[in-house]
């Protein structure tokens, strides 16, 4: 996958009610390592965050993590083994230094602040900021809602099918790597020009 080389992964710091969660970020973190790109996420050392990071270390890959000081403080430092550990002043910096080294990004599941990251990189492309992918690994259904939501807001005229196409949806890890890797931006100066819905 040579245009891919670092993905930012955002997922739960819980580990949620179901063990296929888990086992989904076990995958995703092994097979990233496999494939030899590098894993960017939070940092820290719980729920789904910890088991994606563990998995892709034991599997040899490179792991760079960011994280807020405070949240360091109330986590701890997390992985001592990372390849790479930033410790930033604000939860606005660390999205900003997660998306500045990565070139794809995937939503594990996770709760408001998991979906708070990806829509915030999605708004981002859509705005032409960045030409990167985006998608869910969407793990035994977890996402079924909210894409029954954002078929409602794209029925309402709220969100344009070209940027609802901009977010890949996989339940497997390799099929969503591989869209990731194939994905062509819109023509976002055309788009900024015309509207910014």
């Amino acid at each position: 996958m040579p245009s891919l080389k670092h993905v930012c992964v955002f997922c739960g710091s819980s580990m949620g009610a179901k063990p296929a969660y888990a086992q989904a970020a076990e995958a995703l973190g092994r097979l990233l390592a496999q494939r030899g790109l590098g894993l960017v996420y939070g940092g820290g050392d719980v729920g789904l965050m910890g088991v994606l990071a563990r998995a892709a270390l034991a599997a040899g890959g490179e792991v760079t993590g960011v994280i807020p000081e405070a949240l360091q403080k109330m986590e701890g430092v997390g992985h001592l083994e990372l390849t790479n550990l930033h410790v930033v002043g604000s939860m606005h910096d660390r999205k900003a230094l997660m998306a500045e080294l990565s070139d794809a990004f995937i939503a594990l599941p996770g709760g408001i602040g998991t979906l708070e990251e990806l829509f915030e990189v999605w708004t981002w492309g859509q705005l032409g900021l960045h030409p990167k992918p985006l998608g869910f690994l969407d793990v035994d259904g977890y996402y079924d809602h909210l894409h029954a939501f954002l078929d409602h807001s794209q029925a309402q005229g709220f969100l344009r099918d070209r940027h609802r196409a901009m977010a890949a949806v996989e339940s497997d890890p390799a099929t969503l790597l591989a869209r990731l890797d194939a994905y062509q931006p819109p023509a976002i100066v055309q788009i900024i020009a015309r509207d910014t819905a």
